[in-house]
Parts: C-alpha cells; structure tokens; sequence
C-alpha cells in the first residue's frame, strides 16, 4: 500500500484566463433554452452551493443516497454551467450530503418516467457531464461514501480524487446489473480515466470496490479520513489553481475529453437510447 498522498495548502495567485473551447461554446448556445425549460417549475433544489475562501463547494443533498432523478440532474447541470460562467477562484470541491457521495441514476423514479422522461434523462446526463468538464478551474471530487454508476462517474469527470478513508465505501459501475446502459457521456469518460483491463472489469462484472483498492489502482489520488476531507479537499483545490498554468494544461490534456462529450451532447448522440425503454 502506497502512503497516503500529502494535501497542502498553499496562497492562490491569480490564474490566467484560457479561453473556452469553440466546441464547448457552441455546446452552451445549443442547449441554453433547454435548460432554462428543464428548471421552469422546478421544485426542489438539490446542490448545495457555498463558498469557502473562493472555493466553490457543491453538495448533491438528496437523501437518503443522493440518487440522481430529473430535477438532481438538472440541479448539477446548472451548478455546473454557473461555475464555468462565474468562475471561482480557487477552483471546485464536489461532494455528497450524508455518508454517501452519490448512487447514481435513481431506478425507483426511472421506472416511474415516460419513455419520453426517461430519453430525456439520458440526455441530460451527457449535458451534466459536458457542464462538468467545461468547468476550467480544478475540480475536486471529496467522495464521502458510495460512489456507484453514474454518481462514480461524477467523480472521474473530476480532476483529483479524494475519499474517506472508509473500507464499506463501494465504488463502481453496476449498470449491467441494474439493467440499464451507458449514455454516451459518461461512457466517454469512462473510457478516458479508467485502463481498458479495470473497465472491462467493472463494466461487465458489475463489481465494486473500496477505496483503499481503488487508491491502489490509482483511480484515487488520495485517502483521508471523513473528518477531514472537506477541508483537504478544499485545501488541494486551492493549491491546484495557484499553479499559474493550471488552466491551459488543463485544456491540453483533459480539453479533448470535454470537447468530445460537448459534442455528443450537443448532437444528442445516444446510440442506445432505445435500450432505455
């Protein structure tokens, strides 16, 4: 087992302002109107904002495993676009309420949708993660219990990981078991962050791991305990945005992922769709 990585905090600087990509910008002019539709009447909301120290912390508060329905979705769409919009400083923490970061797409309600609900909630989670991507500072997923399917995905569209130091923590995608597919979104990042052998695994077996195996696979970047990971996490977000170039090295390495996802959102591109329902 490899030590724990070290968390330091250090005095942000002012990071330089790299523009977003063509791509990304088309992503957000194409979807703005839905968007705005898909929040009319929305009746709960479902992030958490504060800001600590010009950090943004975002919380997924849907109790009891902060479950992903329509209206979370679109609730972390928004959070997500606001970020990129109004950008905060010392970069992004994401977390979940409670004991569990998130379980992913919600069966329960899924079952209870429309064909045309449930499509539309495919959609919306590629937007989601396109959001996620595009947001140029650093984000940092403080992963404070389960993390399972799309809620795991969430977390690999972050650019550092860390996660309570907590063996009954299960993380991985169960999809297959579950009876429902990839969208195209996720399925991009997926490919991207995990090895083909790990994806192959998790993928087709459904199988779940803890954090320790995880760190081990270097999938996590970091262990800590549940005490202290928000104010590490917040901490590491804010060292990583005082590196003058984060933003454009972000853009060189991890700017060909948000852009094709932006695409395939943009492009309603679902090859599956129809497995759906």
């Amino acid at each position: 087992m490899k030590e724990y990585a070290k968390l330091g905090c250090e005095s942000a600087s002012d990071a330089s302002r790299e523009p977003i990509s063509p791509t990304i910008v088309r992503f957000f002019a194409a979807i703005n109107d839905e968007v705005s539709l898909l929040f009319w009447g929305l009746s709960e909301m479902t992030v958490i904002t504060s800001k600590i120290d010009e950090t943004l912390l975002l919380t997924i508060d849907r109790p009891p495993v902060n479950a992903l329905d329509l209206d979370a979705i679109a609730a972390l769409e928004h959070a997500f676009a606001a970020a990129t919009g109004d950008v905060p400083p010392n970069g992004v923490v994401l977390t979940g309420g409670g004991q569990v970061f998130s379980a992913g797409v919600d069966t329960r309600a899924c079952a209870s949708y429309s064909r045309d609900q449930r499509h539309a909630m495919v959609r919306a989670i590629t937007r989601m993660v396109a959001r996620l991507l595009a947001i140029p500072v650093p984000v940092v997923a403080a992963i404070n219990g389960h993390a399972l399917g799309d809620g795991f995905v969430l977390a690999l569209a972050c650019d550092y990981r860390i996660a309570a130091d907590n063996e009954a923590a299960k993380l991985g995608m169960t999809e297959a078991q579950a009876g429902i597919p990839f969208p195209a979104g996720p399925l991009e990042v997926m490919r991207h962050e995990l090895s083909p052998e790990l994806l192959r695994r998790l993928t087709l077996t459904s199988a779940v791991l803890n954090t320790r195996e995880l760190l081990e696979a270097r999938i996590l970047d970091a262990l800590c305990t549940v005490e202290d990971l928000n104010s590490k996490s917040i901490a590491f977000a804010k060292s990583l945005a005082a590196q003058p170039g984060f933003r454009a090295v972000k853009r060189q390495i991890r700017g060909g992922l948000a852009d094709r996802v932006a695409d395939l959102a943009s492009a309603d591109q679902e090859a599956f769709l129809d497995e759906f329902g």
